[in-house]
C-alpha cells in the first residue's frame, strides 16, 4: 500500500540545518541548534518497521544523523522493552553481514529507546516528554534550542487526539530557534469534507505556515528530476505544449493484489490510494508553469494554479475495474464496489494544455509492475518515410523499477535498405550512475523535514483543490452509481480502458519494447 504524509512545524523560526541566525537577533543567541529527538509513534507497526526505521538507519549510515546529536524514541501501546523494539526492527534495517555493517547497526540500535502508552493518555505523553527532556538535558541542550520530530505511523483516526497530546505535553520551547514538527501519514481524509474537517482540527493547534504535507512520491529521484528536465533544457521548452504533445499518461501498475490487506484497501480503493494523491502530484509537476524561483511557495503556487484549471471529470472518460478473486479475501465484503483499477482522463483548461488529455491510470493484479510518465508527441506532418504506423515519438520517464528516462524515436534501420525502425535515446540510471546510491523516498523526505525544506510538501489549499477534483466521482462510486468491470489477474486490466485510451488519442506502438540496458 502506498503512503504519503504531512508534517507540522511548530517552530516560530524555521531554521535549516547549518543555517545561522540573522545578525539583528538577540546577541544572547550564540549557540547552534544541536539536540535532535525523533519520536516514532506507532513504533511497533508495519509502516514503522518497513519504512520509517530503515530510512532513519540509512540517514545514520550516511552521516546525516549524528550519533552525538540524535536520539530516537519509539512510542506505541504494545508493552515492550528497549531491546524488544530493537530486535523487532533489526531484520528490516540491514541484510549485509560484514563486521563494519554490524558495528554501525549496533550503534544505531543503541540510539533507540521505547516508551509505552495509549494515544489519548496524558500519563503516556507526560512520560514521553520526560524521557525526551532527560535526553536533551544529557546533551546540555539549552532550553528552547532542541528539535523534536514526531513521526505518526498511525491510522488517521487518532491524528487529532495525538496532536492534542503533543501540543499539550510534548512541545519544545521555540523562542530560541528550536522546533517541534509532526509527520502524519496519509490517507488525509476520504473526500473533501473529511479532509477539510481534519485540516480544521489540526489548524486549531498549528498555523498553516507550520504545516508540511508530504506525499512520498515527491521524494522519488525521477519525480524530483522533473522540474530540472523541463526548465533546465532548452529543447524541451518549445515542445512542452498542446501544439506538439498529443497526450500524457501517468501510470502506476502492480502485479500483485491486496495481499491480505483487502479490508484496509476496500475502505479506500485505487483512486483514493494512488490517483488522487501520488499521480495527481506528478501531474502538477508535468503540467505546471515555470515558477519564479525554487522557493517552496513559488512552486506550490504554480501547482495550485494547475489544479484549479482542471475541468470536472466526465463519467464517459472513466473506466473502473476490479480483479477476479478480490472479494475472496475474507476481510472484503461480497458486495464490494471498490475499484482495484481505474483509468481517469483529466483535462486542463489553460493556454498550454487545452485539448491535451492527461490519462491517469492505476491498478493492482496487472501483468507488470511499474510507475512511469509517458509523453506522446503528435504525428510528424508530411510522412515521407511512410513510417507513421511504426509509432509516435515519446518521452518516457520510468519512476520505478529500473529508473530511467528514454526518448522513443524513429531512425534508419542499419543496412543497405532505406527503411525505418523505432529505437531510443536512453538514460538508464543503473548503467549511467553505477556508483551512486539512489536514496529511498522516505530517506529524502525525513531529511527534508529535519532541514525544514518545504519544496516537496503539499499546501492545504492544494490538498483541498485535489479533493474537489475527485470527490464528485468518488461519491458516485461509493453510492454504487458506477460499477467496476471484472478483469483477470495478470492482464492489462479491462479492455474498455484500452478503448478509452484510443478514443483519447493515444497510439500504441506495436513491435517495440524498451529493454533496460545491462552491464553484460
Amino acid at each position: 500500500m502506498s503512503t504519503g504524509s504531512i508534517v507540522l512545524d511548530t517552530s516560530l523560526s524555521n531554521v535549516s540545518l547549518g543555517s545561522s541566525f540573522p545578525e539583528d537577533r538577540d546577541t544572547e543567541i550564540k549557540h547552534e541548534v544541536k539536540c535532535l529527538s525523533i519520536i516514532v509513534l506507532g513504533a511497533s507497526g508495519d509502516l514503522a518497521k518497513k519504512k520509517t526505521f530503515p530510512a532513519l538507519f540509512h540517514l545514520f549510515q550516511q552521516g546525516f544523523l549524528q550519533e552525538n546529536d540524535v536520539h530516537i524514541f519509539g512510542y506505541a501501546r504494545t508493552k515492550l522493552s528497549d531491546d524488544d523494539l530493537r530486535e523487532r526492527i533489526r531484520g528490516y534495517l540491514s541484510h549485509k553481514s560484514s563486521s563494519g555493517q554490524t558495528e554501525v547497526l549496533s550503534r544505531f540500535l543503541q540510539l533507540i529507546k521505547y516508551v509505552s502508552g495509549s494515544y489519548d493518555s496524558e500519563d503516556g505523553f507526560q512520560l514521553l516528554n520526560k524521557e525526551i527532556s532527560e535526553h536533551e538535558i544529557s546533551k546540555n541542550s539549552q532550553p528552547g534550542t532542541s528539535r523534536r520530530l514526531f513521526y505518526l505511523a498511525l491510522p488517521p483516526s487518532v491524528y487529532p487526539s495525538v496532536c492534542r497530546m503533543i501540543r499539550r505535553y510534548c512541545m519544545n520551547q521555540s523562542d530560541l530557534g528550536g522546533w517541534t514538527r509532526i509527520v502524519v501519514e496519509k490517507p488525509f481524509g476520504k473526500d473533501l469534507k473529511s479532509a477539510e474537517d481534519l485540516s480544521a482540527q489540526l489548524g486549531e493547534l498549528f498555523d498553516e505556515q507550520q504545516l508540511y504535507r508530504i506525499d512520498h512520491y515527491l521524494g522519488k529521484e525521477l519525480v524530483q528530476n522533473l522540474l530540472v528536465v523541463r526548465f533546465a533544457n532548452r529543447f524541451f521548452l518549445p515542445l512542452w505544449n498542446r501544439d506538439n504533445i498529443d497526450n500524457i499518461q501517468i501510470v502506476f501498475r502492480e502485479d500483485f493484489g491486496t495481499e491480505g490487506r483487502g479490508g484496509y484497501f476496500d475502505e479506500y480503493g485505487i483512486i483514493r490510494d494512488i490517483i488522487q494523491n501520488h499521480l495527481l502530484q506528478v501531474l502538477c509537476l508535468v503540467a505546471m508553469e515555470k515558477p519564479v524561483s525554487l522557493k517552496p511557495e513559488h512552486i506550490r503556487d504554480e501547482k495550485v494554479k494547475v489544479l484549479q484549471s482542471v475541468l470536472p471529470i466526465k463519467l464517459e472518460e472513466v473506466v473502473l475495474g476490479q480483479y477476479e478473486g478480490y472479494k475472496d479475501d475474507p476481510t472484503v465484503s461480497d458486495s464490494s464496489n471498490t475499484p482495484t483499477f481505474a483509468t481517469v482522463i483529466l483535462r486542463i483548461d489553460n493556454e498550454r494544455w487545452e485539448g491535451v488529455p492527461f490519462i491517469l491510470k492505476a491498478g493492482k493484479a496487472l501483468n507488470s509492475r511499474k510507475a512511469e510518465i509517458r509523453v506522446q508527441f503528435k504525428d510528424v506532418p508530411g510522412d515521407i518515410f511512410k513510417c507513421k504506423k511504426q509509432g509516435r515519438n515519446e518521452l518516457v520517464i520510468r519512476l520505478q523499477p529500473s529508473e530511467a528516462m528514454y526518448m522513443k524515436l524513429t531512425v534508419k534501420k542499419p543496412g543497405l535498405e532505406m527503411s525505418t525502425i523505432q529505437s531510443e535515446l536512453d538514460l538508464s540510471y543503473g548503467l549511467r550512475y553505477q556508483d551512486v546510491k539512489i536514496p529511498e523516498a522516505y530517506e529524502r523526505l525525513i531529511l527534508d523535514t529535519i532541514r525544514g525544506d518545504q519544496q516537496h510538501f503539499v499546501r492545504r489549499d492544494e490538498l483541498r483543490v485535489a479533493w474537489e477534483i475527485f470527490t464528485p466521482l468518488l461519491h458516485r462510486i461509493d453510492a454504487g452509481q458506477l460499477k467496476p468491470i471484472s478483469y483477470k489477474p495478470g492482464s492489462r486490466g479491462p479492455a474498455e480502458a484500452d478503448e478509452l485510451l484510443a478514443k483519447a488519442g493515444y497510439v500504441q506502438t506495436h513491435g517495440y519494447i524498451w529493454i533496460p540496458p545491462t552491464l553484460d
